[in-house]
């Protein structure tokens, strides 16, 4: 569930009613082209040729797992409002038009079925923060900090703790992140045998809760 810390402006309103009614999966070459163009011009700097991104210092955005389960809505309103408390700036100054193109090109990474819809209607988590905060401190806080900061506290992995993200980002899209991770990234998979940690669905749900108590 997107949680709001305030209440939302028109302009604010009249952009995510845009947000749900495009539909950038299906795209022209020419729209790729131009979003390429735009992205070399604002986004490369931090997020690298290919928007394949560098370890501490910005994501990769060409990441299939995180294109498979990231909305349009979710990267779109990212671009436009940026990370508050993080080196991602806002680019509402590109307008509606600029901010499609980008996201298009980014689709064109895409290499996995796309699931956004269905990640994001999962459940709220149900977890316990307390044990949470334990997991989170021994496991997550290795990467991400110890209050969820991420880059500018000297950690190698994105600031999770901050409400420029879990404003954002549904439970289920977290919950997917910890489960699987992001091929060729430091994010590994943490879930069942197979992961780092061998987090069971309790824990992982443990952890979200607690995530959620941070939203600074």
């Amino acid at each position: 569930m997107t949680r709001v810390s305030q209440l939302p402006t028109l302009s604010a309103i009249l952009f995510l009613s845009i947000l749900c009614s495009v539909n950038v999966s299906a795209n022209s070459q020419e729209l790729i082209d131009k979003g390429k163009t735009l992205y070399n011009q604002n986004c490369v700097f931090c997020h690298q040729a290919d928007a394949i991104g560098k370890a501490g210092f910005a994501p990769s955005l060409s990441n299939p797992e995180l294109l498979a389960i990231a909305s349009d809505k979710y990267l779109m309103a990212t671009i436009r409002d940026g990370r508050v408390g993080t080196s991602m700036v806002p680019y509402a100054h590109l307008g509606k038009e600029k901010i499609v193109a980008i996201v298009a090109y980014l689709r064109s990474h895409e290499t996995l079925t796309h699931r956004s819809t269905e990640v994001d209607k999962q459940r709220s988590a149900q977890g316990d923060a307390r044990k949470g905060a334990l997991w989170y401190r021994d496991i997550c806080s290795t990467c991400h900090g110890p209050e969820g900061d991420g880059y500018l506290a000297g950690s190698s992995g994105t600031a999770i703790g901050k409400a420029g993200f879990l404003n954002k980002a549904s439970d289920g899209f977290i919950r997917e992140t910890i489960k699987y991770g992001r091929s060729n990234t430091r994010m590994l998979p943490f879930y069942g045998s197979t992961g780092l940690a061998n987090l069971d669905e309790q824990e992982i749900e443990d952890i979200i809760t607690y995530l959620r108590t941070l939203n600074k």
